[in-house]
C-alpha cells in the first residue's frame, strides 16, 4: 500500500492546524484526518466518529506502528511544505503590494 496523494487544508485554530485527505494506491480515499498541535508537537489524528457516550472512535487507522509512522511522516512533511509554500506566497504578495504603492518607485 502506498499513499499516492496528500491534500492539505490548513485552518487557523489553536490546536487544529489542518484537515488532510489521502489517496491510497490511486484508488482509495481517506478524508478527515487532522493535524493537531499537541503538548509534544504536531501529530496526525485519524478520522473518528463521536459515540453516544461522548467518546470518539477511529473510523480508519493503521494496524501497526510502522504504518502509522510512515503515514505520519509523509503527511507532516506535506503539511510543512504547504505551510512554507503559503508563507512564501504571502511574502511575494506583500512585496508586490509594497511596490505598487505610490512613492515606492
Amino acid at each position: 500500500m502506498e499513499i499516492t496523494e496528500v491534500k492539505i487544508f490548513p485552518v487557523n485554530e489553536e490546536k487544529l492546524k489542518a484537515y488532510v485527505t489521502i489517496v491510497l494506491d490511486h484508488c482509495f480515499v481517506v478524508r478527515d484526518l487532522k493535524i493537531i498541535n499537541g503538548s509534544t508537537g504536531l501529530f496526525v489524528a485519524m478520522p473518528s466518529k463521536k459515540r453516544a457516550d461522548g467518546t470518539y472512535k477511529d473510523v480508519a487507522h493503521p494496524l501497526n506502528k510502522q504504518t502509522r509512522v510512515t503515514m505520519e511522516k509523509l503527511i507532516l512533511e506535506s503539511y510543512l511544505a504547504e505551510i512554507k509554500k503559503g508563507i512564501n506566497q504571502n511574502s511575494d504578495q506583500d512585496d508586490d503590494a509594497f511596490q505598487e504603492q505610490p512613492g515606492n518607485e
